[in-house]
């Protein structure tokens, strides 16, 4: 269900322009957005060892999430955890890429016990003031992947190609599985508001630091749209928004050099895979504008 059915267009325009200042259409109905998924969402910054502290408080961690409450004046409930998997989020004992290890050392914007999708959908049934809910979640199943290529024995630049390239098919449509059983649950508690899913950017739409970065993170986008339609979500093309930026002629491409992801912690001319805060408002931009298609 599209939000231009539950708010007008125009009070979304004007939020859109001018920010949080922007609550004429404010309702204590609706103020909650449910914001699921990996360390996208949650907002992880990697830190050098020797500020372990800083993990220990969540409000350090700021990101998309942050942007649509200040925005839309939303309280956002996010429930994201950094190395969640699809699979991770619907059971305990799937694979995920250290979301259980964070959880034991260091505590998540929302505390709770169990698995992700528990928590969603206890929270919707009892909370019916959301008006919003987001998901980014798939990285960190090709990510897993990706991690098991490099370990094989006697690992070459052509072998682990080789690999990922033959294990991809059956990572993408696990995704795309999963990302429907999540979507169905969430459903069948009721709720029957807006869920957006955000898609992922390619670390280099010029493939000259990652070779082959680019298409497979647009096949990954492929399964997690590939459920959407069929449970009344919608995507948000992150994945489009960061290719306008690096596109521009000073960029060629190379998402690094536009500011929109952190700079590496122990090689700071080189880039983390995560959003910086223009990478953040920029999601949440393309999550706006796409609730106003």
């Amino acid at each position: 269900m599209k939000l231009s059915r539950v708010v007008s267009t125009a009070a979304l325009l004007t939020a859109l322009c001018i920010g949080g200042t922007a609550a004429a259409w404010y309702s204590d109905d609706h103020d909650k957005v449910l914001v699921l998924g990996d360390s996208v969402p949650f907002g992880y910054i990697a830190a050098v060892d020797s500020v372990g502290y800083f993990y220990t408080r969540p409000e350090n961690f700021v990101g998309f999430a942050d942007d649509l409450g200040y925005r839309l004046h939303l309280d956002p409930v996010n429930a994201s955890c950094p190395g969640a998997t699809t699979g991770g989020f619907l059971s305990s004992a799937a694979p995920d890429n250290g979301c259980k290890v964070y959880r034991e050392l260091y505590p998540l914007h929302v505390d709770y016990k169990g698995t992700q999708l528990e928590f969603a959908t206890s929270y919707l049934r009892s909370h019916r003031d959301v008006w919003l809910v987001t998901i980014t979640l798939g990285a960190n199943d090709g990510l897993l992947l990706e991690e098991s290529c490099e370990n094989i024995p006697n690992p070459t630049p052509a072998k682990i190609e080789a690999c990922i390239a033959a294990g991809a098919p059956a990572v993408l449509a696990k995704v795309a599985e999963n990302i429907g059983t999540i979507l169905a649950y969430l459903r069948a508690t009721g709720y029957g508001g807006a869920i957006i899913l955000t898609n992922y950017y390619s670390t280099d739409y010029s493939d000259s630091t990652q070779p082959g970065i680019t298409e497979l993170t647009a096949a990954l986008d492929t399964a997690i749209a590939a459920p959407a339609q069929a449970y009344g979500a919608l995507v948000a093309d992150v994945f489009k928004a960061f290719r306008t930026v690096a596109s521009k002629p000073a960029f060629g491409g190379q998402t690094c050099k536009t500011g929109l992801l952190n700079p590496d912690v122990s090689t700071p001319d080189l880039c983390n895979i995560h959003p910086a805060r223009s990478g953040h408002r920029l999601i949440a931009d393309t999550i706006l504008h796409t609730i106003l298609e």
